[in-house]
């Protein structure tokens, strides 16, 4: 049997390197103040200030690595989520489960110019996926609606609903 071919080409979508600044301000101003405080000879214990210092640097660093890591590919079929530093993982949502879209923004994303989509699926693993650090302009849920639409009416599948 033949599968038919989707009309949609692969969309890839990666968070903003903002978002990093959003989810890290508080480490990124604490490691700043205390490496401040660390290179200050006069102040008892300024290694020790250092050394947090240096920990939060890499805390932030690691992070940055694996904001820049994460992938959410929109195909003709399936959304899918990549993510991870030293292992990587690959989450599946077919896109006929998915029921419903919520966008959310922060006050800093606000001021960013980036959003959260949160996507509610019928997916057992993976109920609700967040894909955050999207630019405000794109219009990742148009791109999902449409797809999911497509998807269900190929694959003859109806949503009933009993609202009282």
């Amino acid at each position: 049997m033949m599968q038919e071919s989707s009309p949609y080409t692969e969309v890839q979508i990666r968070p903003d390197w903002r978002q990093l600044l959003i989810d890290e301000l508080v480490s990124i101003l604490g490691a700043l103040g205390l490496l401040v405080i660390g290179g200050l000879d006069s102040v008892p214990y300024h290694s020790v200030f250092f050394c947090v210092a240096l920990a939060l640097v890499f805390k932030v660093y690691y992070r940055y690595v694996y904001l820049k890591g994460m992938l959410y590919t929109v195909t003709g079929e399936q959304l899918v989520y990549e993510h991870g530093v030293f292992t990587r993982s690959r989450d599946y949502i077919e896109l006929y489960r998915i029921v419903d879209f919520d966008e959310k923004r922060s006050f800093l994303q606000l001021i960013l110019g980036l959003k959260t989509i949160i996507v509610h699926s019928g997916d057992r693993t993976l109920p609700k996926l967040r894909i955050i650090g999207i630019r405000e302009a794109a219009d990742v849920v148009g791109c999902l609606r449409e797809r999911v639409s497509y998807n269900r009416k190929r694959m003859n599948i109806h949503e009933f609903a009993n609202y009282q």
